[in-house]
């Protein structure tokens, strides 16, 4: 486990690219808060890297099979979590897990870094599930 950006230890994910066995990817505190909160809402999730320029730079937070993943895309990693509490909305009861993936453009800048998403305010865009929450996702990162 790493260490985030307000002082409490990040979840690291499962790693999924092929050959590796340490985690590239983990997740603050404050985003796994805004995680749960979303899996209440909308079901199981999923994020995507793109690498574009604006909000394009921001994971992307989707409805897992809202974004179509193909061969141009790396999973890079799958965040673990622990049942919801509770016995009512989606997930309830059952361990959730949240594919990460990246454009393999990107993930081909970003081979030698490890990846913190965390959760800031402020409005993402407007196509991740966070964006009306006052909440935005982004990525912290440092060389590997």
């Amino acid at each position: 486990m790493s260490d985030a950006s307000d002082g409490g230890a990040a979840v690291e994910a499962r790693p999924e690219v092929p050959g590796e066995e340490a985690s590239r990817l983990a997740f603050t505190p404050a985003a796994l808060e805004l995680v749960d909160r979303l899996w209440e809402m909308h079901g199981p999730l999923m994020f995507h890297q793109s690498g574009g320029c604006c909000d394009g730079s921001s994971p992307m937070c989707y409805q897992a099979g809202e974004f179509k993943v193909g061969g141009q895309d790396v999973l890079l990693g799958t965040l673990e979590l622990s049942p919801l509490p509770g016995g009512s909305g989606s997930g309830a009861g059952s361990p959730r897990e949240i594919g990460f993936w990246m454009s393999r453009e990107q993930f081909g800048l970003w081979a030698h870094t490890h990846l913190t998403v965390d959760a800031v305010p402020g409005r993402g865009s407007g196509f991740s599930l966070e964006a009306p929450e006052g909440l935005r996702f982004l990525i912290r990162s440092r060389m590997l």
